[in-house]
């Protein structure tokens, strides 16, 4: 991956957004039940599944927003089991979704956003000069209080697992809508989570960044 020559204004922004108090957090929103008759096989996801880092700066519909929450790491059964799989069904991994508003984060039971911060916190998502553009991006965020039992080496094992589950969900859904998107873990996670105000105990795994097509 090439390296923006401007690294060094982006760290002095991770910087100033970690110093900086968070802001309150914006009125939840509920999302629309998610549309469920795509009609693209699996086999053409797969064909076109790419990556892509140019975006285009339109927003992204709530419609679309709620598809892709729940292909990544939506409920799927009525006992509470989601699209994508986690060890010993922990379901650490938290999508945080950074949009130009504010900060979310998803609650899948609920099938909505709970707000987390008011305010602009694109650019800090990654040290890649595309994130600020890209009107959407998941930071998977893994909560490791959830995993019960755990051993030590489990908690730097499942984790970036399950998030990259969920990651290729969402690059499938991409591929399907005619979306485009990047994962990614160059992040100053320090920075980012404090931005957030992530507990010791949450862990920042990769960032994802969706959105429409630059023409």
């Amino acid at each position: 991956m090439s390296r923006p020559p401007d690294v060094v204004a982006l760290l002095a922004l991770s910087a100033s957004l970690a110093a900086s108090t968070l802001a309150a957090p914006p009125p939840a929103i509920d999302l629309p039940r998610p549309k469920l008759d795509n009609t693209t096989t699996l086999i053409q996801a797969l064909k076109a599944r790419r990556t892509g880092r140019e975006f285009s700066t339109s927003p992204l519909p709530l419609q679309t927003l709620s598809d892709l929450l729940w292909a990544g790491f939506g409920t799927n059964r009525p006992n509470g089991r989601r699209t994508a799989p986690s060890a010993n069904n922990w379901q650490e991994i938290d999508i945080y979704v950074v949009l130009p508003q504010g900060v979310y984060v998803f609650d899948a039971k609920a099938h909505a956003l709970a707000g987390v911060a008011a305010g602009d916190y694109r650019a800090a998502t990654g040290l890649d000069t595309f994130v600020a553009d890209a009107p959407a991006t998941f930071v998977y965020v893994a909560d490791l209080t959830r995993m019960r039992d755990a051993e030590p080496e489990d908690l730097n094992l499942y984790p970036p697992a399950d998030a990259a589950f969920i990651s290729q969900n969402v690059y499938l859904y991409c591929a399907a809508a005619g979306l485009t998107t990047g994962v990614r873990g160059w992040i100053d996670r320090s920075a980012l989570a404090k931005a957030l105000a992530l507990r010791p105990d949450q862990r920042i795994v990769l960032a994802q960044s969706v959105g429409f097509p630059r023409k």
